[in-house]
């Protein structure tokens, strides 16, 4: 996916999102119209001129619905991106892709979501387990938290990792929550003794650890890299992309693997970065999938920030605030601006490049977004 021939050769040129809530009274396929109405009118493009679609297999509205209701003219390519979180950025490699190989020449990617008001995935039991629940629900990892938490139990246990560790991650996305008018934690300031004190989710993950259950939707516009010079805003070009999917996978709990917290981050970082100028040396902020606090040191370690194990002790120091090593989630991420499947940390990793971020970098100019580490991922390495 990530070729040199994808290398800049494409841009995100417009971004378009609802409200963050608990509750939204519109239904997901009106979120999604609004955010990408919202995103085409930000790059300046009609929506006639639209001829590409990707999003998630998740996704509830499907590309006949979302064509007829904004108006889009024919449509040469679409395409679905599996595994929930995991399939973030991959809409947009899909999208770049396919403009850079002729296939299209205006693309929209999109997620709309009503995961706040709507029902948990994992509620229902009138089917039949699919083959991996089979060896995990039976068991009582119900949920993706539950899941998630063997996982942080066993990085905790082998490296060293604390709670601390965790809470510094927290801390780092509700600090830029509560800079971000439009993060559902905005107005909530949160302190070590409420991370210390709340209440379990699954241990040794409590409530902060865990991303919010939200309703909202976001879109974003990609097009080439010549069409980008003439749009409203400032290009953001797609530098390199990549998905992974490692040998032997088992989602989220990495049964198979020889070593379960070698997860798909490594892999996607291997064929991101083989396609690259830059190095991880070169990012100056990073909007790294938070749906779990875990997720983030696992996912420094894979994609090259810090060695084995170190992905806990990197937090330290005020490491992932502003002015720190690597500032990342700047508009509060999954854990404190709003949980979409990632998609927010796509359109937050444009804001920065734009220089429009309500929690700014200095002079960013590369960004990483990665998708969700434990199953099969992507990632962008986005430049101004």
């Amino acid at each position: 996916m990530a070729g040199t021939g994808l290398k800049d050769a494409t841009a995100i040129v417009g971004i378009g999102q609802t409200a963050f809530a608990k509750h939204l009274p519109e239904d997901e396929r009106t979120l999604a119209c609004r955010a990408v109405l919202a995103a085409l009118d930000d790059a300046g493009i009609a929506p006639g001129e639209v001829d590409a679609l990707a999003s998630y297999t998740m996704e509830e509205t499907d590309e006949v619905e979302l064509a007829k209701a904004v108006g889009f003219g024919d449509l040469t390519y679409f395409g679905k991106v599996g595994y929930g979180g995991g399939g973030s950025c991959a809409t947009v490699a899909h999208l770049a892709t396919a403009i850079a190989a002729g296939q299209a020449t205006v693309g929209v990617a999109w997620r709309s979501r009503k995961r706040g008001s709507g029902p948990r995935p994992w509620t229902g039991t009138a089917g039949q387990l699919p083959t991996p629940a089979q060896w995990t629900r039976p068991f009582g990892l119900l949920r993706p938290a539950d899941e998630t938490a063997m996982l942080a139990r066993r990085y905790m246990h082998e490296y060293g990792a604390t709670r601390d560790h965790l809470f510094n991650v927290a801390l780092a996305c509700r600090n830029r929550a509560n800079q971000n008018p439009a993060a559902v934690m905005y107005d909530r300031p949160l302190t070590r003794e409420m991370y210390m004190t709340s209440r379990w989710i699954s241990e040794p993950l409590c409530l902060f650890d865990n991303c919010l259950e939200t309703d909202g939707a976001l879109a974003c516009v990609v097009v080439g890299r010549e069409r980008a010079r003439d749009c409203r805003r400032r290009p953001v070009y797609v530098h390199a992309a990549a998905q992974g999917l490692p040998a032997q996978h088992h989602g989220m709990v990495n049964y198979w693997n020889d070593d379960p917290l070698t997860g798909p981050s490594w892999t996607t970082a291997r064929q991101l970065w083989k396609h690259a100028d830059l190095t991880p040396d070169d990012v100056d902020v990073a909007q790294i999938y938070d749906g779990f606090s875990i997720l983030v040191p696992l996912s420094l370690e894979g994609y090259g920030f810090c060695g084995r194990g170190e992905g806990g002790a990197f937090t330290e120091q005020g490491a992932l605030e502003i002015g720190g090593r690597l500032p990342l989630n700047t508009g509060g991420g999954g854990l404190s601006e709003g949980y979409v499947h990632g998609f927010n940390l796509i359109t937050e990793g444009v804001k920065q490049l734009r220089g429009t971020s309500t929690a700014q970098v200095p002079g960013a100019a590369t960004c990483l977004v990665t998708a969700g580490e434990s199953v099969p991922t992507s990632a962008l390495l986005l430049r101004s």
